[in-house]
């Protein structure tokens, strides 16, 4: 283990990587909870999420650990799990459709991921865009948290408008949100998992939250639950785009962001950048082939690189707690059966979402407008591919009649194009 992972050279030692790895996991254990809550909605059987997330996690996690060597945990991601939900609901078509979309682009991010072409991609996108797209997204599920548990409800004069507090389910969330800030607040180590475990017990003591038991065998596994063909008969291209674009840009961002905080970056390079991005594309397209929405490198990995951990030791620790994790589905059913606890997961990893937005020149219109179009767009239109449009058209329009259109990449003009011909006569849902 120590010649594999060669801890020596990082300056780290295996107690200290199975102790980060134990922080990460507890940092992002509640996507086991919330991604299975979130695509139910969409019709996905629970017990086919939760073990899609599991091995979704496991595969991106475990490839992570062995060829990239990088100490960061992989998952199906927040804000693209409400958006495959967002697009079932809104266009009526079946879970196994957009399964088909989410399968197509873990394919294209895989080709990508051999290529150069995705540095291409990667820089031919403003920061601007790219910022404004990550927190479109983070208003977007945290406004789902919201309606979910019934703090904001709907209303025929204003669309929308605060709920009810004396429904005991939208209390038990604030004391969830609540609970949740004071531990971020004092910086408790998985302070989103122990919020959701707090409001849980109060849960159960009050009533609300159901417990048939705790542990189980796994369940079964479903494979190739998917509609291929129904992307092309419904045009889902722009989905495909969606769930590509942002997969490859949080997680690049999130890569780069960890390897800075180890110090594993070097004149700017990321080490094994291309085995970091078959991580998450691999996962993505095997999580897609068991019943979740695209996967994710998780910015909570910097928990355990403050905890020490410096290698794909502490990743594989973090996959085998993943893989663990399965044979307590009964618990994670309960609780995700009430929107109280994973709620506030939703509200506050949409704060986390926004820290983008301070790296935006403002100042600059030609810049700002397009961003602040994709953050009104997204959870207005409850669509991140229309959100992405918006901005795509936006961008070199402004720079155009700025008289900066030189500074625009030629593939921002044909993205550009193509989303204005699919917005009027192919509206993205």
């Amino acid at each position: 283990m120590e010649r594999f992972f060669k801890l020596k050279e990082h300056g780290t030692t295996i107690r200290t990587e199975l102790l980060a790895g134990l922080t990460t996991f507890l940092a992002m254990a509640y996507i086991l909870v919330v991604n299975p809550a979130v695509l139910s909605a969409a019709g996905v059987p629970f017990d086919q999420v939760f073990m899609a997330t599991v091995i979704a996690a496991v595969t991106g996690t475990l490839f992570m650990a062995l060829f990239a060597g990088h100490p960061i945990a992989i998952a199906p991601g927040m804000g693209l799990n409400a958006y495959f939900t967002s697009v079932v609901a809104s266009t009526g078509l079946s879970y196994q459709t957009v399964l088909g979309t989410v399968f197509f682009a873990g394919v294209l991010f895989l080709l990508l991921s051999l290529t150069r072409l995705r540095e291409a991609l990667i820089r031919a996108i403003p920061d601007s865009l790219k910022f404004g797209i990550t927190a479109g997204i983070g208003l977007f599920i945290a406004f789902l948290g919201l309606k979910m548990s019934g703090i904001v409800v709907a209303n025929p004069d204003n669309l929308v408008t605060f709920g009810d507090l004396h429904r005991s389910v939208t209390l038990l969330t604030l004391f969830g949100v609540f609970v949740t800030l004071v531990l971020m607040a004092r910086r408790i180590p998985g302070a989103l998992f122990i919020g959701m475990a707090l409001t849980a017990v109060l849960g159960y003591f009050t009533g609300q939250l159901k417990l048939d038991g705790f542990v189980s065998v796994p369940p079964a596994p479903v494979f190739f639950d998917l509609d291929l063909s129904g992307v092309f008969s419904q045009g889902l291209y722009t989905t495909v785009f969606a769930f590509l674009l942002v997969t490859l840009f949080d997680t690049t961002g999130t890569l780069i962001g960890v390897t800075e905080q180890t110090g594993a970056m070097k004149n700017g390079e990321l080490p094994r950048a291309k085995a970091a991005l078959l991580a998450d594309a691999t996962a993505t397209t095997v999580g897609s082939m068991f019943g979740t929405s695209p996967t994710t490198a998780y910015i909570e990995s910097t928990t355990g690189v403050a905890a020490g951990g410096r290698t794909g030791l502490t990743s594989l620790v973090v996959a085998v707690l993943f893989l663990l994790s399965m044979f307590i589905s009964p618990l994670v059913g309960a609780i995700s059966g009430l929107p109280a606890i994973t709620a506030p997961a939703l509200i506050i990893v949409g704060c986390f979402m926004m820290e983008g937005l301070a790296r935006i020149q403002w100042k600059s219109f030609d810049e700002a407008f397009p961003a602040f179009a994709i953050l009104l767009m997204m959870p207005l239109t409850a669509s991140i591919a229309t959100g992405i449009a918006v901005g795509f058209i936006t961008y070199p329009v402004m720079k155009l009649v700025s008289g900066k259109g030189r500074e625009v990449h030629p593939l921002l003009y044909v993205f550009g194009l193509i989303f204005i011909v699919q917005l009027a006569f192919f509206p993205a849902h």
